[in-house]
C-alpha cells in the first residue's frame, strides 16, 4: 500500500511551483540581500516584491510583514513586544493554544513581568467571549489578549472579528496565532481590529523555516532577535532568501485557488466524517467538527481497548501517517493538552486527521477499512 498522508496540519507538502520559485534564489541568486552590488541589490529587490505580493493578499501595508522563521518565532516576538513595548502588565489566553504561546507565557509570568488568566471554554471548545469581556473590564492594567484563529489540534475557529472589537472596546492588545488560517482563509488586516498575526510557510505548502509576523501600524514593536538591521530593524541576520520567496509564492498559490481547494477537502471531510459514523461503532468528534471548525482538520475519538490503544503505531506500520493531536511536541509521552482540556475522557483515543488538495476520497476509504481492522 502506498503511504497515505493525513497529517497536514504538522506540515504540507511543498508546491512544485514553490520550489520552481525558490530554485533560483538557491543557485545563480546567492548574493547576499544586504550587500550593495549588483547580486545584494537583485535579491534585496525579491525580498521587497514578495513582502508586498504577502502584503496584498492579507490586505495590509507592506510596512506591516516582518519575515520570520515560522509561527513559533514570530509569537514569542508579538508576546515580548506586548510587554517590553506595549506596556501589557496581563496575559489572557486559553488552555487549548498552541504551546509556541502557552509556554511563552509562563516564561515570562515566572520572571514576574507580567500576570495570567485564561478564558473560559464553552462545551464544543469555542472560547467563551462573554468570559472574554468581563476579564477585560475587571483587568487593573493593559491587556494581552493572545487565541489562535484555529486550533491545531481540534480545529475550532476564533471569532476573530468579534474579539478584536472587544479589544478596542478595552485598550488590549490583540496577537493571534493564525498558523493553521493563513493561505486557508481570505483574511482582510485592514478590516480587523488585530495588533500581530503570526504564519507559517510549511502550513500551505511552502518551506518550512518562513514564516511572517504582522505588525499593526499603530503600534511602535522592538526586535527580539538583535544585531544587525535587518527588516527594517526588526529581525537581525542575514535573509532566509529562498525560504521568504517560497513563502510568498506559496501564498500566492493558496489564495488563487482556495475556493476550489476549500470545496474539495470540506467534501472529503464530510465524507469521512460520514465513513466513520458508518462503519466505526461507537466514534466521537472532538470540538466543533460540523460547525465553526476548520475545513482541514478532523478529531476523531475512538472508544479505548487492548488494539485501539496502540492506533497510531499500526497505523504508522500500515503506511498511514497521522497524529494523537499536534505534531509539534513529537516523541513527548504526554497526552494532548487540548483534548484534556475539552474532553477529559479516559476511554476515548484520539486522532487527528488533517487534509490538504491532494488527498482522495480513495484514501479515506483506505483509512477507514484500516481503522474498522484495527479497533
Amino acid at each position: 500500500m502506498d503511504r497515505i498522508y493525513f497529517d497536514n496540519a504538522a506540515t504540507t507538502p511543498r508546491d512544485p511551483q514553490v520550489l520552481e520559485a525558490m530554485m533560483p534564489f538557491m543557485t545563480q541568486q546567492f548574493g547576499n540581500p544586504s550587500a550593495i552590488y549588483s547580486y545584494g541589490r537583485e535579491n534585496r529587490l525579491a525580498i521587497e516584491t514578495a513582502r508586498k505580493t504577502v502584503a496584498r493578499l492579507l490586505n495590509a501595508h507592506p510596512g506591516e510583514i516582518f519575515f520570520t522563521s515560522g509561527g513559533t518565532e514570530s509569537n514569542n516576538t508579538a508576546i515580548l513586544s506586548s510587554i517590553r513595548d506595549l506596556g501589557c502588565t496581563h496575559i489572557i489566553t486559553s488552555p487549548v493554544e498552541h504551546h509556541a504561546v502557552l509556554h511563552t507565557a509562563e516564561h515570562y509570568v515566572h520572571e514576574g513581568l507580567v500576570t495570567q488568566s485564561y478564558v473560559k471554554l464553552l462545551p464544543d471548545g469555542h472560547v467563551d467571549l462573554h468570559d472574554l469581556e468581563e476579564q477585560l473590564s475587571a483587568a487593573e492594567g493593559r491587556c494581552l489578549v493572545s487565541l489562535m484563529h484555529a486550533n491545531n489540534e481540534i480545529g475550532n475557529l476564533l471569532d476573530i472579528d468579534a474579539v478584536g472589537v472587544l479589544c478596542k472596546k478595552y485598550n488590549a492588545i490583540f496577537h493571534s496565532d493564525c498558523v493553521q488560517t493563513v493561505g486557508h482563509y481570505q483574511l482582510d488586516l485592514r478590516k480587523t481590529a488585530v495588533h500581530f498575526i503570526s504564519a507559517a510557510g510549511h502550513k500551505f505548502h511552502g518551506p518550512k523555516g518562513s514564516g511572517i509576523l504582522y505588525v499593526n501600524d499603530n503600534i511602535k514593536a522592538r526586535p527580539f532577535i538583535l544585531g544587525g538591521g535587518q527588516e527594517r530593524n526588526m529581525r537581525a541576520g542575514t535573509e532566509n532568501l529562498y525560504g521568504i520567496i517560497g513563502f510568498a509564492k506559496a501564498l500566492e498559490l493558496a489564495m488563487a485557488n482556495l475556493e476550489a481547494d476549500r470545496a474539495k477537502i470540506m467534501a472529503l471531510k464530510a465524507y469521512m466524517i460520514q465513513q466513520l459514523r458508518d462503519k466505526i461503532k461507537g466514534v466521537v468528534f472532538n470540538g466543533d467538527q460540523e460547525g465553526r471548525c476548520l475545513y482541514t482538520v478532523l478529531s476523531a475519538a475512538f472508544p479505548k481497548t487492548e488494539k485501539s490503544e496502540m492506533i497510531l503505531f499500526n497505523l504508522d506500520m500500515n503506511q498511514i501517517c497521522v497524529s494523537g493531536g499536534s505534531a509539534c511536541s513529537s516523541g513527548a509521552d504526554i497526552s494532548s493538552h487540548v483534548i484534556r482540556a475539552i474532553n477529559n475522557n479516559p476511554s476515548l483515543v484520539t486522532v487527528r486527521f488533517s487534509f490538504s488538495k491532494n488527498n482522495t476520497p480513495a484514501e479515506v476509504d483506505a483509512v477507514v477499512a484500516k481503522l474498522k481492522e484495527l479497533i
